[in-house]
């Protein structure tokens, strides 16, 4: 961090002396947005207070950016960022207080003492990709890392300023005409197409920030940003000065397809155990109820690949306890870690099969084939014909049809009963993909110009072009009727089929809300807004094909609608102070009564599926939890709880035969029999070209009857029957 300065002849000098309640006390630094300020809180606590300069506290557009950075800061605060503690993105000088962090930035270390020792570099290198993982893991993309956003700290780096940062699912769209970043540590696909960056991006600025950290200069080097940003997209890096050992993985952070380049986790296991200089331990995995056996290493030189086949026996029904956590050293790191690239563990259960190898032609030919007993028959169809994107499906009413969309081939429909192609509409974006809509009479998909294209659902032919971006949540679907919600909170109805509006308002109450749930049965959609300050949640229950707002109530918390249950009450997540999910609210509109139901643990981020008063919550990391939201919030309300072992899950769907159904970014189909809770089938990974992709948005299943439907990262989609995942 700067050294302190004291307020005086400063550029905004007109800076008011208060943000909230917090008198600011000196500045700490300017930049392009704002003023960075020192100030304490009540209980005399440092902070760091950012305050937007004038000129953008009255630009809506840059408004709205500000919301999304506070948003985004508080998804990620955790042990490598600054958390953020209070924020009023409405003031009238916007502003945003983290945790003041003492320590230098990247760029005035490298500045005052030159490039870092080699120990230093990899410990740099280690703790940036361990906080990228995190960020990532809270479905942020930061987009704008660089030595200047890095602090360096006794406990390790810490990331800083989202100011420029995209959760996967943001529908802001400010990039048009526009860089956004900084060229330097810009990865290619920023400066070719900005509205369709992923992850990958922040694995290029690894990279980048690495080389700088090395050698005091980026890999890429000029006065002028155009040649940089030349140099970025056709130009190899230069690595001089880089160490020899850290080089090669360096340069594949740098690769110019974001399919190339390492993740965050597969940096750190390139590192090998994080012993240098330092001891690292990590907390126990919360441990199974079902002993798992252990799986052979296989040499680095051995692997080509491909995943075995993994099946599971069902245990028998227990009530599942976490055992107590305990801290494990390095070694249990590493397994980890190889877990997740690939190397998983087959559950054990007396005399079922351990591992088989995956289906080899044969049973690829019998895909297609009747079966008796009214059994699916499995099938597989590969869809992508370039790039790395995994495939997005939406079933249409009935599973008459399966609609999905790739990057790289456009949208196609599929016939459910045999995987077979019967039409494509070609898409030149070579993009991300989001899974088609289906709305009214027609078919709404990623056009040639990032708009969603109306297409006819049986010729899959053009119909009419929309303004409505293709980007997820852009176009909120509600029965045949879809909602979009504009930067200056104006909301406007359009009739899926036809396009033509049916009602366009602000709702009352609103600044900018969101859509996040719509109930077939009632016709009402749910629109929420979150307070600045964190309190509260003003939610609204509209009818979408009216306009008419049914109730609307401000609820404690922080809030997210996930379902209806019972006679038109509403279940919502509501989050704690670290973004995390602790709790489930039931409200009945009729009686006003918002009862809470703790959970016994947080989740990360959890998705939410109910059956009757059973909420089924799903973690990003593979802990899913089954709660009974008619109980009083006791100890009584959790049902069973399960450790998956995914790293990274789909949102959950329900089938028929009270089975879970969920994907894994290794292309894995899993199954879990939600009245014993107990994982009881799962396919085999399909990895593509053998590497884990990392696409911003994974895939949840299709569920039509018996039959399911899972997209995986070597471009196809496959279908099972759900009714035996004991035999996937």
């Amino acid at each position: 961090m700067p050294p302190l300065r004291e307020p005086g002849a400063h550029p905004e000098a007109e800076f008011p002396q208060y943000a909230g309640a917090y008198r600011l006390e000196a500045c700490l630094g300017s930049g392009g947005m704002g003023v960075v300020h020192l100030a304490r809180s009540a209980s005399g606590m440092q902070l760091a207070v950012k305050v937007v300069h004038a000129p953008y506290a009255a630009d809506p557009e840059f408004r709205a950016r500000f919301r999304q950075e506070v948003a985004a800061a508080r998804r990620v605060s955790g042990a490598f960022t600054a958390p953020v503690v209070d924020a009023d993105p409405a003031a009238d000088r916007p502003w945003m207080a983290t945790l003041y962090v003492p320590g230098p930035t990247l760029a005035e270390q490298v500045k005052r003492n030159g490039p870092m020792a080699p120990a230093a570099l990899r410990r740099l290198t280690a703790g940036l990709a361990e906080a990228l993982r995190d960020i990532h893991r809270a479905g942020v993309i930061h987009r704008d890392l660089k030595p200047s956003n890095v602090l360096l700290t006794d406990g390790g780096p810490k990331v800083i300023d989202f100011g420029i940062s995209r959760p996967y699912d943001s529908d802001l769209r400010t990039e048009t005409g526009k860089l956004i970043g900084s060229p330097p540590y810009m990865a290619p696909e920023q400066f070719q197409r900005p509205r369709e960056v992923g992850p990958p991006v922040d694995v290029f600025a690894l990279g980048a920030v690495i080389v700088h950290a090395a050698t005091g200069r980026g890999p890429f080097d000029s006065d002028s940003p155009y040649i940089v940003a030349y140099q970025v997209v056709h130009d190899q890096p230069d690595l001089g000065g880089v160490p020899e050992e850290l080089a090669p993985l360096v340069a594949r952070c740098l690769a110019k397809d974001p399919a190339e380049r390492p993740t965050p986790d597969e940096v750190m296991a390139a590192l090998g155990p994080p012993s240098y200089e330092a001891e690292a331990f990590v907390p126990a995995q919360r441990r199974r109820a079902v002993v798992a056996a252990a799986v052979p290493a296989v040499p680095d030189g051995e692997r080509d690949g491909s995943e075995e086949d993994t099946h599971v026996r069902a245990a028998p029904p227990v009530r599942r306890r976490w055992l107590p956590r305990a801290r494990l050293v390095v070694a249990a790191a590493v397994l980890l870690l190889v877990a997740g690239a690939g190397a998983y563990a087959v559950w054990g259960g007396g005399g079922g099969r351990t591992g088989t190898s995956p289906p080899g032609p044969e049973a690829e030919a019998e895909a297609g084939k009747p079966k008796a007993g009214g059994a699916v028959a499995p099938w597989r169809t590969e869809l992508r014909t370039s790039g790395s994107g995994t495939p997005v499906c939406a079933g249409a009413g009935g599973g008459g049809a399966l609609y999905c969309s790739v990057a790289g081939t456009g949208t196609v429909r599929i016939d459910p009963a045999d995987g077979r192609v019967v039409w494509t509409a070609r898409s030149s974006s070579d993009g991300s993909a989001h899974a088609p809509i289906v709305s009214g009479a027609v078919v709404l998909a990623g056009g040639p110009d990032g708009k969603l294209r109306a297409l006819d659902p049986v010729k899959g032919t053009a119909v009419r072009d929309t303004s409505l971006s293709a980007g997820p949540g852009a176009a909120f679907p509600a029965g045949d009727t879809l909602l979009a919600v504009a930067d200056d909170g104006t909301v406007t109805a359009l009739d899926g089929a036809s396009g033509a509006s049916r009602w366009k308002k602000p709702l009352a109450g609103h600044v900018r809300p969101d859509f996040a749930l719509y109930d077939g049965g009632s016709g009402l959609a749910y629109a929420f807004e979150h307070a600045p300050s964190g309190a509260s949640t003003l939610v609204t229950a509209v009818d979408a094909g009216s306009g008419r707002a049914s109730w609307q109530r401000r609820l404690d918390g922080v809030l997210t609608p996930v379902s209806t249950a019972g006679a038109g009450e509403l279940v919502l997540t509501a989050m704690d102070e670290n973004s995390d999910t602790a709790a489930l609210v039931r409200y009945a509109p009729a009686s006003g009564v918002a009862a809470r139901i703790a959970l016994p643990f947080t989740l990360d981020g959890p998705q939410v599926v109910m059956a009757g008063d059973v909420a089924y919550l799903l973690g990003r990391g593979g802990s899913l939890l089954a709660v009974d939201t008619g109980a009083d919030g006791g100890a009584g309300a959790e049902l069973w709880r399960l450790e998956t072992g995914v790293g990274r899950a789909s949102a959950p769907v329900l089938g028929e035969g009270g089975h879970l159904y969920f994907s894994a970014a290794d292309g894995r189909l899993l199954a879990v029999d939600t009245g014993r809770g107990a994982l009881v089938g799962q396919t085999r990974a399909r990895l593509s070209g053998g590497k884990l992709t990392y696409a911003s948005d994974l895939p949840a299943p299709v569920v039509a009857g018996r039959m399911v439907v899972g997209a995986a990262p070597d471009g196809s989609v496959f279908a099972v029957d759900g009714a035996e995942p004991g035999g996937w």
